[in-house]
């Protein structure tokens, strides 16, 4: 099930056609208070939101921690994926672009059963989508989650900003690498353990175990 966020009527039929044509089940609403309501009543897999929505960044942190959000969106893409959105698309998109991009997004979500990571003193189990540190679980963003998966796949290698960007965004962009600087500094203050992710000057990040 996906959930179209569109205040526009006509938006939102041409995304929900589309998105039905590619097999997925929707629901819509226009308003941040209806996206809520459908939220809490069909706990959809993926939010499609347009960010001319009446608070929409405000929204997309809100459903973010849980669910992939997609955000449509003709201002800064840097505050869409600070906000926590899986990805972006211009106000410009093709909705077969759109279609592929969901895809993309709920192909890299559905992460595969595998082996606990401990990486200190956090484990990180990928079946159960759970980090805790010292037994305590800790709740992450969905692209939070992503990118510790991510580093902790690559542990004691540095990964470049670019390698993060189209691993964890599926996308690279002129300027973006600043979101991937501020996605690292949210993931160590909720990890509480700041010295598991290193900055390595002018390349990227590596995670220390």
């Amino acid at each position: 099930m996906l959930l179209i966020v569109e205040p526009d009527p006509r938006a939102a039929a041409l995304i929900r056609d589309e998105l039905e044509r590619a097999g997925h089940r929707t629901v819509t609403a226009s308003t941040a208070r209806r996206a809520l309501q459908l939220t809490d009543a069909t706990s959809p897999d993926l939010v499609v939101l347009d960010l001319r929505a009446p608070d929409g960044l405000a929204l997309c942190r809100r459903l973010a921690p849980h669910r992939p959000v997609v955000v449509l969106s003709a201002r800064d893409p840097i505050a869409a994926l600070e906000a926590g959105a899986d990805d972006v698309l211009g106000s410009s998109f093709v909705p077969r672009e759109l279609a592929l991009r969901i895809r993309a997004v709920l192909r890299r979500a559905a992460t595969p059963a595998e082996a606990v990571h401990t990486l200190g003193t956090i484990t990180l189990a990928p079946a159960a989508r759970e980090v805790r540190r010292e037994g305590v679980e800790i709740t992450l963003t969905a692209k939070e989650y992503e990118l510790l998966l991510f580093l902790a796949l690559h542990a004691n290698t540095v990964v470049t900003r670019d390698e993060l960007l189209a691993s964890v965004w599926g996308f690279r962009a002129p300027g973006a690498s600043r979101t991937v600087d501020v996605h690292v500094a949210q993931l160590r203050r909720r990890l509480g353990a700041p010295e598991l992710i290193r900055t390595v000057r002018g390349i990227g990040y590596k995670l220390v175990v």
